[in-house]
């Protein structure tokens, strides 16, 4: 059963309709990039999908017994939360407050799960770290390791590698390909198209018409 169907979605704004007659799947193993120009709805989707916003039409079904408390999910990062004044490990516990309910406390499967969580990130020796000091590659690991305490099966990146240096590039894109080869699925965005297809098993792009596409039909693999 697929963890996500999308079903005829349409999105957009109280203003309008940005798209239409959206229909794909995501299973497990999946590696969905989501491509195509600034304001042509991407971060929309991914949005609308999560339930941050209001879809216009259509059905949004989660299966094979996903809960939205288990999907991980980073977004953009704004200047405001990068000089965040909290640790590294603080800030990966956090990424467990989603399913906590009304618990004040952190349990220790939580903690074990941020302690793993950052160790396969490569930040176990920033736990202790504040977050500002650290560069923009390191502080891309440490929303990764924060938004994979919170995912069980799938996770929702956004523009995930904006920002940094080609070697931090690299290096981010390794660590999201490790966690989809471990059975993770992935859902980026990315405007890096001949980059991602180097990784995706498939891409949607929006551009004049929304097109959904498998690896073997793509005409650039790596």
């Amino acid at each position: 059963m697929a963890l996500l169907t999308v079903k005829n979605l349409a999105i957009g704004y109280d203003s309008g309709v940005v798209a239409k007659d959206l229909n794909f799947e995501v299973n497990a193993g999946d590696y969905l990039c989501i491509t195509g120009e600034n304001g042509s709805g991407k971060s929309t989707l991914m949005k609308t999908l999560l339930g941050l916003s209001e879809k216009l039409g259509g059905e949004i079904i989660f299966g094979d017994g996903l809960k939205k408390t288990e999907v991980g999910y980073l977004p953009q990062q704004t200047m405001i939360q990068r000089d965040f004044p909290a640790s590294v490990k603080e800030i990966v516990l956090s990424g467990a407050q989603a399913g906590m309910g009304f618990r004040p406390f952190y349990n220790a499967r939580e903690k074990e799960r941020a302690r793993i969580s950052m160790e396969k990130m490569g930040i176990s020796d920033l736990a202790g770290r504040c977050y500002r000091e650290l560069s923009g590659g390191q502080q891309q690991r440490v929303l990764l390791a924060r938004a994979l305490l919170a995912a069980d099966k799938i996770l929702f990146l956004d523009e995930p590698v904006s920002g940094l240096d080609p070697d931090a590039t690299i290096k981010m894109y390794e660590l999201i390909k490790m966690l989809n080869r471990e059975g993770m699925a992935i859902v980026m965005i990315s405007h890096d198209v001949r980059e991602v297809k180097k990784y995706a098993s498939h891409i949607l792009h929006f551009g004049d018409e929304v097109s959904f596409e498998k690896r073997k039909e793509m005409a650039i693999c790596g």
